[in-house]
């Protein structure tokens, strides 16, 4: 027994006392962004516990390190720091526990020396006009930084700092300025993030005021401030025009005006006129001061009751019957479109009798005795409802006699009429002259000197008043209210609306849609077209006149690879003072460039689209910005969201909401925010607003970038507030899959810091030619894929086949008519190529009598369809 329990008390032993770090790290200086390791070596008993790397107290769990066994009784632990980092630096040592017994090694510090690392950076503020205020940046690291110093807009400030953190003061500024600080030490600079300051300034003018709702006397306003000036707003002013309401200090077009607390961006105005022409127009404050006036909005209140009874009843006893009369209702107290009157007729012991007068102001009660007592009253009435009724008429019994009641004569009656007569004269003759000077504000009120006699006056009504019921106003460029010189320009390209027919929708926007519609040409014919058109509920002049401009803008341009305007149309509405404006437009079959390039690669079935194709793309489209960038316009919103593909899959540049024409100078600066595509824009153009034909080269290289991808969004993980500083710090787009270092190099150009030093359009095309010219021509044969968007009832093949994706369905067809039975006529359709060889595959899986079926008539080139 004693032997034994002696060999029990040496192995105790050997694990209390001979557990230890024989090998523990050793201090390191690693200069920035290279690699750093450390090891320790525990020797102990044969069953070795784990090592456990700590640092600054905390156990680094997911660090990179090794363990390896040197023997029964010894563990070596490597850890490796890659890429060490400023957050790297600090004390490294190890630990073991075994049986209760816990060992830990020597500790070691890591010295980590590079380019100094903000802890506090310069912060976007915004400021009051000559206003002082500071900005601070603090940095460490090793070495310690020596000086830090501070650029103004671009230019270095004087001023050095020796000590962190760094405070810079700045009197005041004017405009908006851009602020870094930079922090200096022996291994070079750091340069902070840009800072960017604002001066605050009074908010523009409020846009797309519109109608939300409205009756007879009272209506709700929205609108949008689109720069609020950065500081929030206070209050808002409607200033309203109601032709019926006294006009307020000396300005004759302002009835009255109410201010009111924002947000939210709604009001409703109160104590309006029904059924009259009204104007509005808005103003908001900050705590600078206030915006322009938006421009004037017109709208119309809807029609009420009639707010007074007719005038002057009277009435005679003509032996038979009783005629009476009363005045026709003014129009302002109509508030509506009449219809008519009510005449209410009771006669001693029976029932009130309501006799309806459409046409006239007299009515005549018959039989009529006169011996009994009677009682009239009469109120007017519009498709609001009835108005109020006139005070009782109690016409007079008279002594009976031997012969028939004979007329009273009396001149009071005939007085009374001419009086009346001369009241209401007067009255239309006012309403007449009001209705005409309000009319006269849109238009031309004067024509050219005709025969050396004068100015010819020249009057077209806006508005018909009828009595039966609203006409059709004819919509014309003068009804608008745009430009003179925007109407010059549309005026040859005008197409009355009776020449077309409007199909169904293809697709919606925010504020319109795109129409199919067909063109009646003299010789009979229909032509296909795509109408592009505002929405029904826009009212204001100025998003007519915007939305007509950009139909102007592409009047001029002529070449195959831009798209042509066809003309523009004006479709009237009912009750409405401003026609829907259309712009005619090519119908282009296949879509835009981005469904096709995304439909190709995430359909059910992907298909490889050749280099070739691609290039082509491309050169479609540098081509058409080339004719564009020698007219002196700029795109700045090229991409391929904007590219449309024609039936013979030609592209087309597009959509030119956002051009503007270059008139003086070689820049466009755009004078307020506005909403824009910042993952395709220029650096320069994020930076200061600043647009010119080197921020469309810059486009132009992301949507290679999209054509090359396959339709896929720029920058992936890259949020819209983060491309600028994405940007900034050189990062670029990168390399997409199965894109040559060539083509790569080439659109890598178009991102060129400075815009100088970017290719031109005529450079591009001509490299992109010369690539596609490298390139051995497609030999294979292609297919054409029609992919139908609409949910269809799937073909009984595609139904028993449930392995299958789609439905495959191959028709033998000529070349220049090809058609698929299996596709409803009214189908969207998107248009891929893909190798013949796909569908040789698909042929192999096929039985030979369906191939049999198939193979007839087969030409150069086949059709898939593709029921989703």
């Amino acid at each position: 027994m004693i032997p034994g329990v002696c060999v029990t008390i040496a192995l105790l032993l050997r694990i209390t006392w001979g557990l230890e770090f024989v090998v523990g790290p050793t201090n390191l200086t690693v200069s920035l962004g290279l690699s750093a390791q450390m090891r320790c070596q525990l020797r102990g008993v044969w069953e070795l516990p784990a090592i456990h790397w700590l640092k600054d107290d905390k156990e680094l769990h997911n660090a990179d390190f090794t363990s390896v066994a040197l023997g029964e009784d010894e563990l070596l632990s490597i850890i490796r720091l890659p890429n060490v980092q400023q957050t790297d630096m600090g004390w490294y040592w190890c630990s073991a526990s075994a049986k209760g017994v816990h060992v830990i090694s020597n500790k070691a510090f890591l010295v980590v020396e590079g380019l100094p690392y903000f802890t506090v950076q310069p912060e976007d503020i915004i400021v009051f006009k000559d206003t002082p205020f500071n900005l601070t940046c603090a940095a460490v690291g090793r070495p310690k930084p020596t000086e830090f110093r501070w650029k103004m807009g671009g230019v270095l400030v004087e001023e050095t700092w020796k000590e962190s953190p760094s405070v810079l003061t700045v009197k005041g500024i004017k405009r908006l300025i851009t602020f870094t600080c930079e922090a200096h030490n022996s291994r070079g600079i750091a340069v902070s993030r840009t800072a960017s300051v604002n001066v605050k300034v009074s908010p523009d003018k409020p846009t797309k005021l519109r109608i939300s709702s409205q009756t007879p006397n009272k209506v709700s306003l929205t609108w949008t401030v689109a720069f609020d000036g950065f500081s929030n707003l206070h209050n808002c002013t409607a200033q309203v025009f109601d032709p019926t309401k006294a006009a307020i200090g000396s300005n004759s077009n302002i009835s009255f005006e109410e201010t009111f607390p924002v947000p939210p961006y709604s009001y409703t105005i109160r104590g309006l006129s029904p059924f009259t022409y009204c104007d509005v127009r808005l103003s908001c404050s900050n705590e600078v001061g206030r915006s322009e006036f938006s421009e004037w909005t017109h709208f119309q209140t809807p029609e009420a009751a009639p707010s007074a009874p007719p005038g002057n009843v009277t009435y005679f006893y003509n032996g038979s019957a009783l005629v009476v009369r009363w005045s026709d209702m003014a129009a302002w107290d109509a508030h509506g479109i009449l219809l008519g009157y009510i005449v209410e007729w009771s006669r001693q012991e029976t029932k009130k009798v309501e006799i309806t007068v459409d046409v006239g102001t007299q009515v005549v009660l018959q039989p009529f005795d006169p011996s009994e007592k009677h009682s009239l009253r009469v109120c007017a009435r519009t498709a609001s409802g009835r108005g109020p009724w006139t005070a009782p008429v109690n016409p007079l019994a008279q002594e009976p006699g031997p012969g028939k009641l004979k007329p009273r004569t009396s001149w009071a009656p005939v007085i009374i009429g001419i009086l009346c007569a001369a009241i209401t004269l007067i009255s239309v003759m006012l309403v007449v002259f009001h209705i005409r000077r309000k009319e006269m504000q849109f238009g031309e009120a004067f024509g050219p000197v005709s025969n050396g006699m004068g100015p010819v006056v020249q009057y077209r009504a806006g508005r018909v008043y009828n009595r039966r019921g609203a006409e059709r106003i004819e919509a014309t460029f003068d009804t608008l209210g745009i430009s003179d010189a925007l109407k010059q320009k549309l005026e040859d390209i005008f197409i009355h609306e009776r020449k077309l027919e409007l199909g169904r929708t293809l697709g919606r926007g925010e504020f319109g849609s795109v129409k199919e519609a067909y063109l009646k040409m003299d010789d009979g014919s229909s032509l296909k077209l795509a109408v592009k058109m505002l929405k029904t509920e826009i009212n204001a002049s100025e998003d007519i006149e915007e939305f007509l401009r950009e139909a102007a803008c592409m009047k001029e341009f002529d070449h195959p690879n831009v798209i042509k305007v066809i003309g523009v149309s004006l479709q009237s509405r009912p009750h409405r003072r401003l026609p829907v404006p259309m712009v005619l437009l090519p119908f282009m079959k296949h879509g835009d460039l981005r469904t096709y390039l995304v439909l190709s690669r995430l359909g059910d079935q992907p298909v490889d689209v050749p280099v070739q194709t691609l290039l082509n793309f491309m050169i479609d489209i540098v081509k058409g910005m080339e004719y564009l960038s020698s007219k002196n316009f700029v795109h700045r919103d090229l991409a391929t969201r904007n590219c449309m593909l024609d039936q013979d899959m030609h592209v087309c540049v597009a959509d030119f909401g956002l051009s503007r024409k270059l008139y003086s100078g070689d820049y466009y600066r755009q004078g307020s925010t506005s909403k824009l595509p910042v993952k395709w824009i220029a650096l320069e153009s994020l930076a200061d607003n600043v647009y010119t034909v080197h921020t469309d080269v810059w486009s132009f290289g992301v949507t290679m970038w999209e054509i090359a991808a396959r339709g896929q969004t720029p920058y992936p993980g890259v949020e819209n507030a983060e491309i600028y500083d994405y940007l900034i710090r050189g990062q670029r787009l990168k390399q997409p899959p199965d894109c040559t270092d060539e083509l790569y190099e080439l659109m890598y150009s178009c991102w060129h810091i400075d815009p100088k030093l970017r290719p031109t359009f005529e450079s591009l095309r001509g490299s992109l030619e010369s690539l596609m010219l490298d390139l051995s021509p497609v030999t294979e044969r292609h297919l054409n894929l029609y992919i139908n968007l609409q949910e269809e009832a799937a073909a009984p093949e595609c139904n028993r086949n449930r392995r299958r994706v789609a439905c495959w369905e191959v028709e033998g067809q000529s070349q220049g008519n090809m058609e698929a039975s299996a596709v409803s006529d009214t189908a969207d359709y998107r248009y891929v190529t893909a190798p013949l060889g796909l569908m040789a595959d698909r042929r192999e899986e096929t039985p030979a009598n369906e191939r049999a079926d198939h193979s007839r008539d087969r030409q150069l080139e086949d059709e898939v369809i593709i029921n989703l």
